[in-house]
């Protein structure tokens, strides 16, 4: 018949087991997302470097992911005059304004990042008038807001290009899901494009290490705990 006091130990031990083994798995797996992660920047600096392609059509809305972030694209239109949308921006060139248009393909709408602006310039630059292409980078949105601040569009105060919230907010339909960062425009002061921060977050291997180190930890205290009593 097993002692209470042995059923504790038992119980305890398998506690820590149970632990230890959780922080192991959480350790693999930040391997693996550390491998997920390098073969996608890999991709993306190989997609940078391809030729541009056409903005993706409504039919191809509904599969565009990760694996588009940032690929090249073109599309052509004319902008919605007077429909600027200004979300605030943190470059390089210091603080100021993103220039979100409406570009009106035709067959649909593609919100296009025309740029950096400083507060001076806000309101100053209208887009171009007539038909024209622009290229750039395919963003996704940016919903909710940003810098800890959600997006007030009863005041038009935006703090992330979210573009179902714009389009709502200027009465647009059949806008795509994803905005257009706009590549520089050699000769154009403002708005300045082509300032694209390309960049993946990859700390996958210091959260491995860290749940190794907890597990090693764990894995001595036992030991050192319950480790045989060898005084003479």
């Amino acid at each position: 018949m097993t002692r209470p006091g042995g059923m504790r130990r038992i119980l305890i031990g398998t506690l820590i087991g149970c632990v230890i083994t959780g922080l192991l798995a959480l350790g693999v797996w930040q391997l693996q997302r550390r491998t997920w992660k390098l073969d996608l920047i890999q991709r993306t600096e190989a997609m940078l470097r391809s030729l541009p392609v056409p903005a993706p059509p409504p039919s191809a809305w509904g599969r565009i992911g990760t694996d588009d972030v940032y690929r090249p694209v073109t599309v052509t239109g004319r902008y919605r005059r007077n429909a600027d949308t200004f979300t605030q921006a943190a470059t390089a060139l210091g603080g100021g304004f993103w220039v979100l248009t409406p570009l009106d393909t035709g067959r649909f709408i593609v919100m296009v990042n025309r740029g950096f602006v400083p507060p001076d310039q806000r309101g100053k630059v209208p887009p171009p008038a007539g038909t024209i292409t622009v290229r750039g980078l395919l963003r996704v949105t940016e919903p909710g807001g940003g810098f800890l601040r959600s997006n007030d569009p009863a005041a038009d105060r935006w703090y992330s290009r979210d573009v179902a919230a714009i389009a709502t907010s200027r009465g647009l339909s059949g806008v795509a899901p994803y905005f257009i960062d706009a590549a520089a425009t050699p000769g154009t002061a403002w708005p300045r494009g082509g300032l694209t921060v390309v960049k993946f977050r990859n700390s996958h291997l210091v959260y491995a290490l860290t749940w190794f180190g907890l597990a090693a930890l764990l894995a001595g205290m036992t030991w050192f705990v319950a480790r045989p009593n060898k005084r003479a």
